[in-house]
Parts: structure tokens; C-alpha cells; sequence
């Protein structure tokens, strides 16, 4: 090939004897990246609901329904809050209903 074909092949794409299409390195490539971030999307949206929806057991960040000094459920992070203050509530991490006086080893301090 010489410099005269190569400006032809780059510019629209077009052979002037065989009139057939060429594809750039830049939209191969392009066009490859897309179709592979397109293959993997639905694994990871799978994995991130899959790991959304998991908790651990209270067992397992020895959860006890009492405070542990001033650290506990009501002013940790991961704590969803019952209906009334004082009512059991839930957590982000841990299983099952939680009070809001307990505490866990994995409490967290609200900011």
C-alpha cells in the first residue's frame, strides 16, 4: 500500500478499486470496549443487589440489647429507627430486629 491508499482507507472509508468498507483501529477499538462494557453490566448489577440484601447474624458482631458506654444503636450509622424513639428498629448490616439501646461490634458513629 502506499501513502495515497492509506489517505483514502483513513478518510471515508471507501477502496477506490474494491468498494469495500474500512474500519479504523479508533472505532475497533471503540467498538469493542462497548460491546464488552455492555457484556459485564448485568454481572455487576447482580452482584451489587446480591451483596445489598446479605446481612450477618447478631451472633456473629455480638449484638447485645444493651449500650456499650455511650456507643450505641440510636447514633450509629447503619440503625433504620422504629416508628417511635424508642421502638425496635432495624440495621443496614445486622439480621432481625434491633434496639435502639443495643450495640454491636460493628457500631459506627453517625457524622
Amino acid at each position: 500500500m502506499n501513502a495515497r491508499t492509506l489517505r483514502l482507507y483513513a478518510g471515508d472509508g471507501e477502496d477506490e478499486m474494491s468498494n469495500s468498507r474500512c474500519v479504523s483501529r479508533r472505532s475497533f477499538i471503540g467498538g469493542a470496549a462497548l460491546l464488552a462494557g455492555a457484556a459485564a453490566t448485568p454481572g455487576l448489577i447482580v452482584c451489587q443487589t446480591a451483596l445489598a440484601q446479605q446481612k450477618v447474624s447478631q451472633a456473629s458482631v455480638k449484638y447485645q440489647d444493651k449500650p456499650n458506654g455511650n456507643q450505641q444503636c440510636n447514633n450509629c450509622l447503619q440503625f433504620v429507627p422504629g416508628s417511635t424513639p424508642t421502638a425496635m428498629g432495624t440495621c443496614k448490616v445486622v439480621d432481625g430486629p434491633i434496639s435502639p439501646s443495643g450495640y454491636c461490634i460493628i457500631w459506627v458513629a453517625k457524622p
